[in-house]
C-alpha cells in the first residue's frame, strides 16, 4: 500500500455482485441511437430511475424529446457544507451493425471468462452501473460534506441533446467538477479533441449532360475544394504540432452528395461536402471555418456559389491536471490500484465536452472498458474493470468532497 493510500479515507465497499446484475439487466435493454429516427432510451432510463429509488434517492426524470428522458438524482452527504461532484453517463448505444459479425447475442449480456458481452457493455452502461453503485457505497459509509449529483443522459451518440438540455435547463447548476464515466482503459483523460462539423453547399445550374455549356456543374468545384482541404489540413498540422495525448488535427471529408445515379444524363444543380474536423487545444474553430469558406469560394467559377454551414461546434477540452476533480481522481486511482495514474486523451468528444462548453464545468473522463472496443462487434467489458472503476469513483468522491487531493 502506498503512503498516499495510508493517509486517505478508506475506500467504501461496493456491492459488486449486485452492480454486475444491474449492468447485465441494463445491457439487455436495446436503447439504440437510430440515426433514421425512432430512438427510445425510456426503458433504460426507467431501470436507472428504479435503481435510484431502491437506493433511497429521488430521481428527477426530464423528457428531452419523446421517449428520451434524462435522469438525475442528488445525494446529499449530510456532513455539512461542501462542493458538488457530478458523475455523468448516457443510456443510448450505437446500433449493433451486421448481426453476423457477432459471436454472441448483442443484448444477451453473456458473462463468460471474466467478461460481460453486449452492445453498450463498455460504451457505456458499465460506467453508469459503476457510478450508481459507487455513490451508493459512499452514502452507506456515513456522512460526507457536500453532495453527489448523478446525471444519466440521452443522445450522447447523436447530437448530445441530453447534455445540451441539462446545461440549458440549469440541471447542472452548482456542480464543481464532473467525471464522465466513458471507457478509457484506466487512463485519466483531462483532455478531449474538439469536433467541428461543417457542410459546404456548392450551387450551380442544372443542365442536360449532352449540353454542359448551358449549365454550371458544381462537381469540378467539389474536386478543387477537396484538394484544397487536404492542403489546409497539412497547414493546420504544421501550425499546431501533435498533442501529447490527442495527436494531430484532422480535417476529413466524410460525405459527398450530388446528382442522382438514375439520371446520369443530368448535371445536378447542387453538390454538398460534409467535413468532420477534429482539433486539439489551441486550434481556432472560427478561423478554420473561415479558411474553409475562403477555399470553397476560391474554388468556384463564374455562375457557381458556395456556402458553409456549421452543423456542430464542440471545442477541445483541456482541464488542468491540478484541478481538484482531476487530482482527486488520480490520487484515488493510485489508492485503489497501487499504481500511478496514467494520463491520456479522448480521441472523440463526450457529453463532458458540452458540460464544459455550455456550463463551464471542469470535466475529466475515466471509466471501465477498453478505449477502442466501443462500437465494435462482440463489445465487452472486463468484470474486474467495472469493479476497479466503481471503487475509484467512490474513493474520488470521498477525496473531492472532503477537499483532499493527496
Amino acid at each position: 500500500m502506498t503512503s498516499t493510500s495510508e493517509s486517505a479515507p478508506a475506500v467504501p465497499d461496493v456491492d459488486v455482485a449486485a452492480m454486475l446484475g444491474f449492468l447485465r439487466d441494463l445491457i439487455r435493454i436495446r436503447s439504440v441511437h437510430d440515426p433514421d429516427g425512432g430512438t427510445d432510451e425510456s426503458a433504460a432510463a426507467a431501470l436507472v430511475a428504479a435503481k435510484m429509488r431502491e437506493f433511497g434517492w429521488t430521481p428527477e426524470i426530464v423528457e428531452v424529446a419523446p421517449g428520451r428522458p434524462n435522469v438525475f438524482a442528488t445525494v446529499e452527504g449530510g456532513g455539512g457544507p461542501g462542493p458538488t461532484l457530478a458523475f455523468e453517463g448516457h443510456t443510448d448505444v450505437v446500433t449493433e451493425g451486421a448481426l453476423d459479425a457477432w459471436t454472441v447475442d448483442p443484448y444477451g449480456a453473456e458473462l463468460r471468462d471474466g467478461r460481460i458481452y453486449g452492445r453498450g457493455s463498455a460504451d457505456m452502461k458499465s460506467g453508469v452501473a459503476a457510478m450508481l453503485y459507487a455513490t451508493a457505497a459512499v452514502a452507506a459509509a456515513g456522512p460526507f460534506p457536500g453532495r453527489i449529483r448523478l446525471c444519466v443522459l440521452v443522445d450522447e451518440e447523436g447530437m448530445m441533446l441530453g447534455a445540451k438540455h441539462a446545461c440549458a435547463s440549469g440541471a447542472l447548476a452548482g456542480v464543481d467538477g464532473a467525471i464522465c464515466c466513458e471507457p478509457e482503459e484506466g487512463e485519466i483523460c483531462a483532455v478531449s479533441k474538439g469536433a467541428l462539423r461543417l457542410r459546404v453547399d456548392v450551387i450551380g445550374k442544372m443542365a442536360h449532360g449532352a449540353m454542359p455549356q448551358h449549365g454550371r456543374n458544381p462537381l469540378p468545384v467539389v474536386g478543387r475544394l477537396l484538394a484544397a482541404a487536404t492542403e489546409l489540413e497539412r497547414r493546420l498540422q504544421r501550425e499546431h504540432p501533435a498533442h501529447e495525448h490527442l495527436g494531430e488535427i484532422y480535417l476529413t471529408p466524410t460525405v459527398v452528395t450530388a446528382g442522382h445515379p438514375v439520371q446520369m444524363n443530368v448535371i445536378g444543380r447542387q453538390a454538398s461536402v460534409y467535413f468532420d474536423i477534429r482539433t486539439i487545444p489551441g486550434a481556432d474553430h472560427a478561423a478554420i471555418t473561415a479558411d474553409l469558406r475562403a477555399l470553397a469560394r476560391a474554388a468556384c467559377t463564374e455562375g457557381i456559389t458556395a456556402e458553409v454551414t456549421v452543423i456542430d461546434d464542440r471545442p477541445p477540452v483541456d482541464t488542468p491536471v491540478d484541478h481538484p476533480v482531476v487530482a482527486s481522481l488520480a490520487a484515488a486511482h493510485e489508492q485503489v490500484t497501487g499504481s500511478p495514474a496514467r494520463y491520456g486523451g479522448v480521441p472523440g468528444t463526450t457529453d463532458g465536452t458540452i458540460l464544459t462548453r455550455d456550463a463551464g464545468i471542469a470535466t475529466v473522463v475515466y471509466g471501465p472498458g477498453g478505449k477502442w472496443i466501443a462500437h465494435q462487434a462482440d463489445e465487452f467489458v472486463e468484470v474486474a474493470d467495472v469493479e476497479r472503476c466503481a471503487r475509484v469513483y467512490a474513493a474520488t468522491a470521498r477525496r473531492f468532497l472532503a477537499g483532499s487531493r493527496a
